[in-house]
């Protein structure tokens, strides 16, 4: 019998009660501004002043002005190919479609299956590599609800080499969300995070690389010792699984995507590239596979182009998210801090409370906040899309880098998944090994307070080193 989930509303549920909110506190609070240069590297609290005048937002606007039946029209076509939203949108619809092609080839879950059948008769080898592998698809392109049809098949592995459940969701989910909270080229979740808070897209890696090493190995070494302490005496190892054998249409797909990943950190690091450019390097991802699966005879082209839509309409949710998020900036007055607007003054009550603390104390408070609000919204894009319009400027008025303020949201999104019980991922992935919730949480707790821990301390790290 299935689990059932929490059932909380949708992300875009939430961002349209919220744009409600907006619009009605336009008639009760007074907008205000900080009198500063719009260009300012920092702001402060002294430099807030309440208008004089009060312009409350109109249900349905003309002439290009922001009402609340407009908001999701104007937060759609609002930005340029630089950034949000416009340039957003576009990345990440490309970016899936360039996915949907790769994905629908079967080269990735080939390439995994093949090394589960090379790797799983070597045992000091097999769990190291397959939680390495697993973490790196996260950090890569999102790896999460594959997890679960991993399950399926590397279960009764581990049950034939004496491992529980346990290890099974540790292996693949978990080594996933390790690998999704620490990514630095995820372009589902920090990607839009960074659009959304004005930073640069895929910028910051090399701590966020460290990162990812730190976390990955703290998770092997917690899986490691758990297995060997629960293992049990094995049987003679007859898999059955099929046994998987790359093809050379799968090994020169798998050497393109290598390939192309390499050529996209390169870009970033070494030459700057920005959305458009990452857009058609994505782009050309995806062309390049397109061609290799028809010289191969895995897809034809008409397949394709259809992967390409049918991934990018996948991605649709996200994007749509990203709009609405800015629709409700406008709705609030925008995010400049020079110009009067609600979003200026929920900013300075904000910030004028948390300011009683320490700066560093602020922005480990951003990461237990992200960490909690997870909770209510496990989706990574639809929790960037309500949490970073208003956390990304409270972090310029609270001294924490926008960087920082990206990065505690990246954290508690990501590492909290491996717990709460409203994540559709975690719930299945329980569901195909036999474990209810419960048992789960009774087991993964400490580990997942040792995470928020290390969590806490990159957090401290990214603030003291003014993290951009």
């Amino acid at each position: 019998m299935k689990q059932k989930t929490l059932q909380m509303p949708d992300a875009s549920i939430i961002l349209m009660l919220v744009a409600l909110l907006a619009f009605i506190s336009s008639y009760l609070v007074v907008p205000g501004k900080f009198d500063t240069q719009a260009n300012a590297k920092t702001v402060s609290l002294s430099q807030y002043q309440t208008s004089s005048t009060t312009e409350p937002t109109p249900l349905f606007a003309e002439n290009g002005e922001i009402g609340l039946a407009n908001f999701l029209f104007e937060g759609l076509v609002s930005g340029d190919k630089y950034g949000a939203t416009i340039g957003v949108m576009a990345f990440i619809l490309i970016t899936g479609g360039a996915f949907g092609i790769i994905m629908q080839t079967g080269a990735i879950n080939n390439g995994i299956l093949a090394l589960i059948n090379k790797t799983q008769s070597i045992n000091w080898l097999f769990l190291p590599l397959m939680f390495v592998l697993f973490s790196i698809g996260g950090a890569v392109f999102g790896m999460g609800e594959e997890a679960i049809a991993f399950c399926i098949v590397l279960l009764p592995i581990m049950k034939q080499l004496g491992y529980d459940a346990k290890v099974t969701v540790l292996v693949t989910y978990v080594a996933t969300q390790i690998g999704f909270a620490t990514s630095w080229m995820n372009p589902f979740s920090i990607a839009i995070a960074q659009g959304i808070a004005d930073v640069p897209i895929f910028s910051g890696a090399a701590l966020r690389v460290v990162a990812w090493f730190v976390f990955t190995i703290m998770g092997l070494i917690f899986t490691i010792q758990y297995a060997n302490k629960s293992k049990t005496s094995t049987q003679d190892l007859q898999s059955t699984q099929p046994q998987v054998n790359l093809s050379l249409a799968d090994k020169s797909i798998l050497v393109a995507f290598i390939m192309g990943i390499v050529w996209i950190i390169i870009g970033v690091m070494s030459f700057g590239y920005y959305i458009p450019e990452l857009s058609a390097q994505f782009f050309c991802i995806g062309i390049v596979t397109a061609i290799i699966a028809k010289l191969f005879g895995v897809l034809s082209f008409n397949d394709s182009a259809e992967s390409f839509k049918q991934g990018a309409q996948e991605l649709l949710p996200a994007a749509l998210l990203v709009a609405m998020a800015k629709g409700i900036v406008l709705i609030l007055g925008g995010s400049d801090l020079t110009t009067s607007s609600l979003l200026n003054t929920m900013l300075f009550n904000c910030a004028t409370i948390i300011s009683q603390v320490p700066d560093y104390i602020a922005a480990w408070g951003m990461l237990a906040f992200q960490s909690l609000f997870n909770f209510f919204v496990s989706s990574g894009s639809g929790q960037a899309a309500i949490t970073m319009p208003l956390m990304a400027p409270l972090g310029d008025l609270l001294n924490v880098s926008r960087q920082t303020v990206v990065l505690s949201f990246q954290l508690g999104d990501g590492l909290t998944n491996i717990f709460i019980p409203t994540s559709a991922s975690l719930i299945g992935c329980l569901s195909i090994v036999k474990l209810n919730w419960t048992q789960w949480a009774k087991f993964i707790w400490r580990f997942q307070l040792a995470l928020f821990f290390m969590a806490s301390c990159f957090i401290f790290i990214a603030h003291f080193i003014n993290y951009q």
